[in-house]
Protein backbone atom coordinates (compact mmCIF):
# COMPACT_ATOMS: atom_id res chain seq x y z
CA UNK A 1 0.00 0.00 0.00
CA UNK A 2 1.32 3.45 -0.90
CA UNK A 3 -0.07 6.97 -0.95
CA UNK A 4 1.12 10.22 -2.49
CA UNK A 5 1.43 12.92 0.15
CA UNK A 6 3.24 16.21 0.70
CA UNK A 7 4.80 18.24 3.49
CA UNK A 8 5.64 21.92 3.71
CA UNK A 9 9.10 22.53 5.11
CA UNK A 10 10.27 25.20 7.51
CA UNK A 11 11.68 27.02 4.48
CA UNK A 12 8.25 26.98 2.81
CA UNK A 13 9.00 24.34 0.16
CA UNK A 14 6.30 21.81 -0.72
CA UNK A 15 7.86 18.35 -0.93
CA UNK A 16 5.92 15.50 -2.52
CA UNK A 17 6.55 11.93 -1.41
CA UNK A 18 5.22 8.39 -1.57
CA UNK A 19 4.44 6.83 1.79
CA UNK A 20 4.70 3.04 1.53
CA UNK A 21 3.14 1.38 4.55
CA UNK A 22 1.38 3.10 7.43
CA UNK A 23 2.47 6.16 9.38
CA UNK A 24 3.61 5.15 12.85
CA UNK A 25 5.51 2.05 11.76
CA UNK A 26 9.34 2.19 11.95
CA UNK A 27 10.42 4.07 8.83
CA UNK A 28 13.16 4.24 6.22
CA UNK A 29 13.54 7.68 4.65
CA UNK A 30 15.41 7.46 1.33
CA UNK A 31 17.64 10.36 0.29
CA UNK A 32 18.58 10.22 -3.38
CA UNK A 33 21.81 11.60 -4.74
CA UNK A 34 22.19 14.08 -7.58
CA UNK A 35 19.62 13.54 -10.30
CA UNK A 36 16.86 11.02 -9.57
CA UNK A 37 13.18 11.71 -9.07
CA UNK A 38 10.64 9.23 -7.75
CA UNK A 39 9.40 8.61 -11.29
CA UNK A 40 12.77 7.49 -12.62
CA UNK A 41 14.05 5.55 -9.60
CA UNK A 42 12.31 2.15 -9.73
CA UNK A 43 14.98 0.51 -7.57
CA UNK A 44 14.19 2.70 -4.56
CA UNK A 45 10.44 2.42 -5.13
CA UNK A 46 10.65 -1.38 -5.24
CA UNK A 47 12.77 -1.41 -2.08
CA UNK A 48 10.17 0.75 -0.35
CA UNK A 49 7.35 -1.53 -1.50
CA UNK A 50 9.14 -4.58 -0.13
CA UNK A 51 9.69 -2.87 3.21
CA UNK A 52 5.99 -2.04 3.43
CA UNK A 53 5.18 -5.71 2.79
CA UNK A 54 7.31 -6.52 5.85
CA UNK A 55 5.23 -4.19 8.02
CA UNK A 56 7.51 -1.17 7.93
CA UNK A 57 7.09 2.32 6.53
CA UNK A 58 9.18 3.78 3.70
CA UNK A 59 9.23 7.38 2.44
CA UNK A 60 10.45 8.17 -1.08
CA UNK A 61 10.38 11.85 -1.97
CA UNK A 62 11.14 14.13 -4.86
CA UNK A 63 13.95 16.25 -3.53
CA UNK A 64 13.48 20.03 -3.46
CA UNK A 65 13.61 21.36 -7.01
CA UNK A 66 12.90 17.99 -8.66
CA UNK A 67 9.87 16.19 -10.05
CA UNK A 68 6.67 17.11 -8.23
CA UNK A 69 8.68 19.11 -5.68
CA UNK A 70 9.74 21.47 -8.46
CA UNK A 71 10.59 25.06 -7.64
CA UNK A 72 12.51 27.72 -9.52
CA UNK A 73 16.12 28.75 -8.99
CA UNK A 74 19.08 27.34 -7.07
CA UNK A 75 18.39 25.04 -4.11
CA UNK A 76 20.40 25.60 -0.95
CA UNK A 77 21.66 22.84 1.32
CA UNK A 78 19.66 24.35 4.18
CA UNK A 79 16.40 23.91 2.26
CA UNK A 80 17.20 20.25 1.62
CA UNK A 81 18.00 19.64 5.29
CA UNK A 82 14.70 21.30 6.24
CA UNK A 83 12.91 18.93 3.86
CA UNK A 84 14.42 15.85 5.46
CA UNK A 85 13.48 17.05 8.94
CA UNK A 86 9.88 17.65 7.83
CA UNK A 87 9.62 14.27 6.14
CA UNK A 88 11.05 12.51 9.19
CA UNK A 89 8.48 14.23 11.40
CA UNK A 90 5.71 13.03 9.09
CA UNK A 91 6.71 9.41 9.74
CA UNK A 92 5.55 9.71 13.37
CA UNK A 93 7.98 6.90 14.19
CA UNK A 94 11.68 6.08 14.55
CA UNK A 95 13.45 6.82 11.26
CA UNK A 96 16.47 5.33 9.51
CA UNK A 97 17.94 7.71 6.93
CA UNK A 98 19.04 5.85 3.80
CA UNK A 99 21.46 7.90 1.71
CA UNK A 100 22.45 7.02 -1.84
CA UNK A 101 25.70 8.39 -3.30
CA UNK A 102 25.94 12.13 -2.57
CA UNK A 103 22.70 11.71 -0.63
CA UNK A 104 24.88 10.04 2.01
CA UNK A 105 26.59 13.33 2.81
CA UNK A 106 23.20 15.04 3.05
CA UNK A 107 21.97 12.27 5.37
CA UNK A 108 25.02 12.72 7.60
CA UNK A 109 24.35 16.45 7.94
CA UNK A 110 20.60 15.96 8.40
CA UNK A 111 20.94 13.33 11.15
CA UNK A 112 21.08 15.84 13.99
CA UNK A 113 17.74 17.34 12.84
CA UNK A 114 15.80 14.06 13.06
CA UNK A 115 14.27 13.82 16.51
CA UNK A 116 13.58 10.07 16.40
CA UNK A 117 16.67 8.98 14.46
CA UNK A 118 17.11 5.19 14.55
CA UNK A 119 20.14 4.85 12.28
CA UNK A 120 21.93 5.76 9.06
CA UNK A 121 22.44 3.49 6.06
CA UNK A 122 24.85 5.01 3.54
CA UNK A 123 25.09 3.41 0.11
CA UNK A 124 28.37 4.07 -1.71
CA UNK A 125 29.19 7.51 -0.34
CA UNK A 126 31.73 9.13 -2.71
CA UNK A 127 33.87 10.59 0.07
CA UNK A 128 37.62 10.82 -0.40
CA UNK A 129 37.31 9.92 -4.08
CA UNK A 130 37.89 13.29 -5.75
CA UNK A 131 41.42 13.78 -7.08
CA UNK A 132 41.99 17.12 -5.33
CA UNK A 133 39.29 16.61 -2.68
CA UNK A 134 35.60 17.40 -2.68
CA UNK A 135 36.01 21.06 -1.55
CA UNK A 136 38.26 21.83 -4.55
CA UNK A 137 35.98 19.92 -6.93
CA UNK A 138 32.90 21.75 -5.68
CA UNK A 139 34.59 25.14 -5.88
CA UNK A 140 35.13 24.48 -9.59
CA UNK A 141 31.48 23.56 -10.13
CA UNK A 142 30.33 26.60 -8.17
CA UNK A 143 32.40 28.97 -10.29
CA UNK A 144 30.41 27.84 -13.33
CA UNK A 145 27.13 28.18 -11.41
CA UNK A 146 28.00 31.70 -10.31
CA UNK A 147 28.76 32.60 -13.94
CA UNK A 148 25.46 31.14 -15.14
CA UNK A 149 27.32 28.44 -17.12
CA UNK A 150 24.96 25.59 -16.34
CA UNK A 151 26.14 23.14 -19.02
CA UNK A 152 29.74 23.59 -17.89
CA UNK A 153 28.61 23.15 -14.28
CA UNK A 154 26.98 19.80 -15.13
CA UNK A 155 30.15 18.62 -16.91
CA UNK A 156 32.34 19.74 -14.00
CA UNK A 157 30.07 17.98 -11.52
CA UNK A 158 30.27 14.75 -13.52
CA UNK A 159 34.08 14.74 -13.84
CA UNK A 160 35.60 11.23 -13.53
CA UNK A 161 32.14 9.61 -13.76
CA UNK A 162 31.26 7.28 -16.64
CA UNK A 163 30.77 9.45 -19.76
CA UNK A 164 27.53 7.65 -20.64
CA UNK A 165 26.00 9.08 -17.45
CA UNK A 166 26.60 12.61 -18.74
CA UNK A 167 25.13 11.70 -22.13
CA UNK A 168 22.00 10.38 -20.44
CA UNK A 169 21.63 13.62 -18.51
CA UNK A 170 21.82 15.61 -21.74
CA UNK A 171 18.66 13.83 -22.92
CA UNK A 172 16.68 15.07 -19.92
CA UNK A 173 14.09 17.81 -20.57
CA UNK A 174 15.42 19.49 -17.41
CA UNK A 175 19.00 19.72 -18.72
CA UNK A 176 21.01 21.77 -17.81
CA UNK A 177 18.84 23.48 -15.13
CA UNK A 178 18.78 20.18 -13.23
CA UNK A 179 22.20 21.08 -11.81
CA UNK A 180 20.50 23.71 -9.62
CA UNK A 181 19.06 20.91 -7.46
CA UNK A 182 22.53 19.35 -7.13
CA UNK A 183 23.84 22.27 -5.09
CA UNK A 184 22.95 20.57 -1.77
CA UNK A 185 24.87 17.47 -2.87
CA UNK A 186 28.02 19.37 -3.76
CA UNK A 187 27.96 21.54 -0.68
CA UNK A 188 27.29 18.54 1.58
CA UNK A 189 30.13 16.49 0.09
CA UNK A 190 32.51 19.45 0.39
CA UNK A 191 31.43 20.15 3.98
CA UNK A 192 31.75 16.55 5.16
CA UNK A 193 35.19 16.15 3.59
CA UNK A 194 36.37 19.53 4.86
CA UNK A 195 35.26 18.90 8.44
CA UNK A 196 35.90 15.15 8.44
CA UNK A 197 33.30 12.40 8.71
CA UNK A 198 33.77 12.22 12.49
CA UNK A 199 32.43 15.76 12.87
CA UNK A 200 29.09 14.60 11.46
CA UNK A 201 28.99 11.16 13.04
CA UNK A 202 30.83 11.24 16.39
CA UNK A 203 27.81 12.40 18.38
CA UNK A 204 25.38 9.86 16.90
CA UNK A 205 24.28 7.18 19.36
CA UNK A 206 22.66 5.07 16.62
CA UNK A 207 23.93 2.43 14.18
CA UNK A 208 25.70 3.79 11.10
CA UNK A 209 26.03 1.25 8.29
CA UNK A 210 28.16 2.09 5.24
CA UNK A 211 27.37 -0.26 2.36
CA UNK A 212 28.87 -1.01 -1.05
CA UNK A 213 27.71 -3.27 -3.84
CA UNK A 214 29.30 -6.57 -4.78
CA UNK A 215 30.37 -4.86 -8.02
CA UNK A 216 31.47 -1.28 -7.48
CA UNK A 217 33.94 1.45 -8.40
CA UNK A 218 37.50 1.69 -7.06
CA UNK A 219 37.74 3.39 -3.70
CA UNK A 220 34.14 2.85 -2.63
CA UNK A 221 34.94 0.06 -0.15
CA UNK A 222 37.70 2.13 1.45
CA UNK A 223 35.32 5.08 1.76
CA UNK A 224 32.77 2.85 3.49
CA UNK A 225 35.39 1.56 5.92
CA UNK A 226 36.43 5.15 6.75
CA UNK A 227 32.84 6.14 7.48
CA UNK A 228 32.36 3.09 9.70
CA UNK A 229 35.54 3.94 11.63
CA UNK A 230 34.34 7.53 12.20
CA UNK A 231 31.04 6.52 13.83
CA UNK A 232 30.78 5.28 17.43
CA UNK A 233 28.46 2.49 16.27
CA UNK A 234 29.72 2.15 12.72
CA UNK A 235 30.05 -0.85 10.45
CA UNK A 236 30.72 -1.44 6.78
CA UNK A 237 29.27 -4.22 4.67
CA UNK A 238 29.00 -5.52 1.12
CA UNK A 239 25.51 -6.09 -0.24
CA UNK A 240 24.16 -7.42 -3.53
CA UNK A 241 24.27 -4.64 -6.10
CA UNK A 242 26.22 -3.40 -9.07
CA UNK A 243 27.65 -0.12 -10.32
CA UNK A 244 26.21 2.22 -7.73
CA UNK A 245 22.76 0.57 -7.50
CA UNK A 246 21.57 -1.91 -4.89
CA UNK A 247 19.44 -5.03 -5.29
CA UNK A 248 15.98 -4.17 -3.87
CA UNK A 249 15.41 -7.56 -2.20
CA UNK A 250 18.80 -7.48 -0.51
CA UNK A 251 18.48 -3.87 0.64
CA UNK A 252 14.93 -4.34 1.93
CA UNK A 253 16.01 -7.38 3.93
CA UNK A 254 18.98 -5.51 5.43
CA UNK A 255 16.92 -2.43 6.27
CA UNK A 256 14.29 -4.62 7.91
CA UNK A 257 16.92 -5.93 10.32
CA UNK A 258 17.91 -2.40 11.29
CA UNK A 259 14.30 -1.23 11.62
CA UNK A 260 13.50 -4.16 13.87
CA UNK A 261 16.16 -2.66 16.13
Amino acid sequence: MSAVESVVTGAGDRVVFDRHGAAGAPAALFIAGAGPTRADDPVTTETARLLAERGFQALVHDRVGRGESATAGPISLERELDAIAALADSAAAPVVLVGHSSGCAIAMLAASRVERLAGLVLWEAPLGLFAAGAPDWWAGVERHLDAGELEQAVAAYMVDMPPEWLEQLRQSPDYPELVLSWIPDGRALAAVESEGAAASLASLDVPVLAVVGTETFPGMAAAADAIAAAAPHGASEELAGAWHSWDPEAMAARLAVMLEG
